[in-house]
Parts: C-alpha cells; sequence; structure tokens
C-alpha cells in the first residue's frame, strides 16, 4: 500500500482523470491526496474526488504563481466552491520566485493569509517553495502550531537544517530522487524515514523509466524503490512507514 501525498490528476493533462486514478489503484496506490491550484481548477478536483471518495482526498489553496493583485478574490471563490469538501490540507501554497518576482509581496500575503486559516481548520500546509526559502521560512515561524510538508523537496543539507530550526516539518520526494544527475537521494538519510512522504506531482516530474513523459501516480513505486534503496531498507518497510506518515500529518483513516 502506497500514499501519493501530491497529485493533480484532475488537471487537463489527463483525458480521463478516473482511468488514471484506477492505474494507481491497480499499482497498489490506495490513496491520493490532491491540492487545488487555482479557481479553475477546483471543480474537475472535486468532480474526481467525489467518484472515488475512498481513495481521493482533496487539499484546497491558491499556487504561488496564481497570486496576482486580485489573490484574495481568487481565494475566497476557492473556499466558497469547496465549503462541503472536507479538506485534509490547505494546498498547494507557499512561495515561487523561480520566473518572476513581481508579485512577492502578494505571495508573502497569500501564503500568511493561508497559514492563519490552516491554523484555524487545525490543517496542515502542503507548501510549494522555489527559489524562496527565506520568504517562507519567513512566514512559517508566524505560525509555529501549523504542521508542514515541503513539497517537491530538492534542497541541501542546509536547508534542511534551516527547516527543522523551524519546525518538525515532513519532506515530500517525488520522482526527482530518480534522476541520474539527482544528489536528492543523498538527501533521503538525512530526512529520515520518520519524516519522508511520497508523492509524484502528476502530471509532472515523471520518475525514470518515464522521465519526459505525462507522470500519473501509478509510477510513484518507482520513487519509492529509489527512496528504500537510498536508506537501505525493504520496500515493503518503505511503504509501511510512509502511509503511516502520510496518515498521520493528513489525518487519513487508512
Amino acid at each position: 500500500m502506497l500514499v501519493d501525498t501530491h497529485t493533480h490528476l484532475y488537471l487537463p493533462e489527463f483525458d480521463s482523470p478516473s482511468e488514471a486514478v484506477s492505474r494507481a489503484i491497480d499499482a497498489g496506490v490506495t490513496h491520493m491526496v490532491m491540492p487545488n491550484v487555482d479557481a479553475s481548477t477546483i471543480d474537475p478536483l472535486l468532480a474526481l474526488a467525489a467518484s472515488f471518495p475512498p481513495n481521493i482526498s482533496v487539499a484546497i489553496g491558491l499556487h504561488p504563481t496564481e497570486v496576482n493583485d486580485h489573490w484574495q478574490a481568487q481565494l475566497d471563490t476557492i473556499l466558497a466552491r469547496s465549503a462541503d469538501a472536507h479538506p485534509v490540507a490547505i494546498g498547494e501554497v507557499g512561495i515561487d520566485l523561480y520566473w518572476d518576482d513581481t508579485f512577492r509581496d502578494r505571495q508573502r500575503d497569500a501564503l500568511d493569509a493561508q497559514a492563519s486559516l490552516a491554523e484555524s481548520l487545525h490543517l496542515p500546509l502542503i507548501i510549494h517553495c522555489r527559489n524562496g526559502l527565506d520568504d517562507t521560512l519567513d512566514i512559517l515561524r508566524l505560525h509555529p502550531s501549523v504542521p508542514v510538508v515541503m513539497h517537491s523537496f530538492c534542497g541541501s543539507d542546509d536547508d534542511i537544517a534551516r527547516i527543522r530550526a523551524i519546525g518538525d516539518y515532513y519532506f515530500g520526494i517525488n520522482g526527482i530522487v530518480t534522476f541520474k544527475n539527482s544528489n536528492l537521494r543523498e538527501r533521503i538519510p538525512v530526512i529520515g524515514l520518520d519524516r519522508l512522504l511520497l508523492e509524484t506531482d502528476s502530471p509532472y516530474l515523471a520518475p525514470v523509466p518515464h522521465r519526459g513523459k505525462r507522470n500519473e501516480s501509478a509510477y510513484i513505486t518507482h520513487t519509492a524503490a529509489e527512496c528504500a534503496r537510498a536508506l537501505d531498507i525493504e520496500p515493503e518497510q518503505l511503504a509501511l512507514a510512509t502511509t503511516a506518515n502520510a496518515a498521520a500529518l493528513f489525518a487519513l483513516d487508512l
């Protein structure tokens, strides 16, 4: 049993999202956490989740690359449409300055607001952080009681230490760990089995041997195998531990 803690199978890259979910289940991925992106994606996300209630949990939030001067209105729309969704997390949210830092201050404001929302709802945060660790940690320091997963983590040992100085957070590892030129596998023992989460970030970042193709949750088995090798443990032990981690963070009944 595996849990994909971050996947977007509802996006238009999938002609049949339901078939992608079924392929994941057939591959042993019995539960998937699906974070929202923006106001336009909340309806397809909720529709897919409603078709697979035992297998899909919803996270709601506004992705940092979608933040602009009107971010609050878009977030209000997301919250209104998902009022009955029973989200397991707020996400994915965070800071992304990789392509453009025009809305850096707005991204900080949006992250702070959504961290406050997570605090009030007693939910964890799914953090997207790209070229924005300083800003992200600045905001997370203001919300010390909120559990966090650093989604798609691919930072350094120093980054891990800086993050852990703020909170006892989880780290989401995806297909990047299988890339030949990646040093992420060296970070896995530093993170440790008790704070490791598996994810795909489908339809992006497909693991080897599917690199360069559309990713999907069924491919998480390759990421799991690489993480098990990095920790020198059996895949079954890794599956049990990461499933327990997901259940603990997101309060899942698995």
